[in-house]
C-alpha cells in the first residue's frame, strides 16, 4: 500500500499552492437517548462554515434520514455540478464566449451491496447552456471537456462524471 501512495505521489503534478476548508458537521438528531439503538436516534445535523447560515442537512431517506434536508449524496452531486459551471463560466469567459444562462439537472446514482456500503457508479452532469450568438455555439460545446478536466472535484473522485451537454442560442 506505501509503495502505491509514494508512486501517485511521484506522479502527481508539482503542487503551486494549497487551500483548506474548514466545516463543522454537528448531528442535531439526540431524541433523549442517544444511538441506543437504531431506531432511537434522528440523523439529522447541520453543516457549519464560520459566518454563513448552516445548511440543515440529513441521511437520504433511505437511510432514515429526513426528505426535507439535503443529503451528503446530493451535495457531492451539487458540488460536482458546481465545480463544473464555475470552471466552464471561467472558460467561457476568456475564450469570448457571452454565456448568458446556465442550468444544469445533475443526477447520480450511488449502489448498494447487500452488506451494506454504497458507492457513486457515476454522476451525469446534464448542462443547458445558452449563448448569445451562433458563432459561439461550437466552442460553447468544446469548453465542456476542458472544464471537466479542469474541475478539481471530478478530478478526485474515484468515479465516472460524464456530461449530456445542450447548447442553444438566446432569442
Amino acid at each position: 500500500m506505501t509503495d502505491n501512495i509514494e508512486q501517485d505521489r511521484r506522479d502527481a503534478p508539482a503542487v503551486r499552492a494549497r487551500h483548506d476548508y474548514a466545516v463543522e458537521v454537528v448531528w442535531t438528531g439526540n431524541t433523549g437517548h442517544g444511538t441506543s439503538s437504531y431506531r432511537s436516534y434522528q440523523r439529522i445535523h447541520e453543516v457549519r462554515v464560520d459566518g454563513r447560515e448552516p445548511i440543515e442537512a440529513s441521511a437520504d431517506p433511505t437511510f432514515r434520514g429526513d426528505a426535507d434536508r439535503y443529503n451528503p449524496e446530493e451535495l457531492l452531486v451539487a458540488s460536482l455540478s458546481q465545480c463544473h459551471m464555475l470552471w466552464y463560466l471561467h472558460l467561457a469567459a476568456e475564450s469570448g464566449v457571452v454565456v448568458i444562462g446556465y442550468h444544469d439537472a445533475a443526477r447520480g446514482t450511488m449502489a448498494e451491496s447487500a452488506d451494506g456500503p454504497g458507492w457513486f457508479e457515476q454522476v451525469v452532469l446534464a448542462p443547458e447552456v445558452t449563448v448569445e450568438d451562433h458563432a459561439s455555439v461550437a466552442v460553447a460545446e468544446a469548453l465542456h471537456e476542458r472544464a471537466h478536466e479542469l474541475c478539481y472535484i471530478a478530478r478526485s473522485v474515484n468515479f465516472p462524471v460524464r456530461h449530456e451537454v445542450s447548447v442553444r442560442v438566446a432569442n
